[in-house]
């Protein structure tokens, strides 16, 4: 049987996955996992703040003022 902590965890960690599966598929990466990875291996590089990163994203997707940019691949 499981206990309502463990249904909380398991509900929680199953919404935080879908979650970053619709944002992906827009086009929006998972702001923690960014920060995290910076933290972990570019200490000496500024870490976006949240807003900043979902500028950045959306521009890599768009390219800049909405206009897609030209990619080679």
């Amino acid at each position: 049987m499981i206990c309502c902590d463990q249904l909380g965890l398991k509900l929680s960690k199953s919404l935080k996955k879908l979650s970053n599966s619709a944002r992906l598929m827009v086009g929006q990466g998972d702001y923690e996992a960014y920060a995290e990875h910076m933290r972990r291996n570019h200490e000496n590089l500024a870490i976006l703040t949240p807003a900043e990163f979902f500028r950045d994203r959306e521009e890599a997707r768009f390219g800049v003022g909405g206009r897609r940019a030209f990619r080679c691949c």
